[in-house]
């Protein structure tokens, strides 16, 4: 009789720590992306803002700028803890592209195409 309670408490313990954990997970989600350039023109900026921001944030990239082929990595953790952002992307050409409403906590990499 003690041994089937032991393991019937052992059972419960190892499913709420399983609970417990998955919960942990949702506050530290990973908001990394990578970008990817598989356009034929160079991204020169890159804005990403969260969802609950009424304007753009500020040029990630920087400096730096993202040639056709090239990757960059980008931390979008603004500390809110939003996973939805809106992305403006500014290209060499002028071309403008804005994608709204991007989870990054689920998206791993974000692709610039033509």
């Amino acid at each position: 009789m003690f041994r089937k309670t032991f393991i019937a408490a052992v059972a419960v313990a190892v499913l709420l720590g399983g609970a417990g954990a998955s919960v942990a997970r949702a506050d530290t989600q990973d908001r990394h992306i990578l970008l990817v350039n598989r356009s034929h023109t160079t991204i020169v900026e890159f804005h990403a803002s969260n969802v609950g921001r009424s304007g753009w944030e500020e040029d990630i990239l920087g400096r730096h700028v993202v040639a056709p082929g090239q990757t960059a990595r980008i931390n979008l953790d603004d500390g809110t803890g939003y996973c939805r952002f809106d992305f403006l992307t500014k290209m060499e050409n002028g071309t403008e592209i804005v994608r709204r409403g991007v989870d990054v906590c689920a998206l791993e990499t974000y692709t610039v195409t033509d």
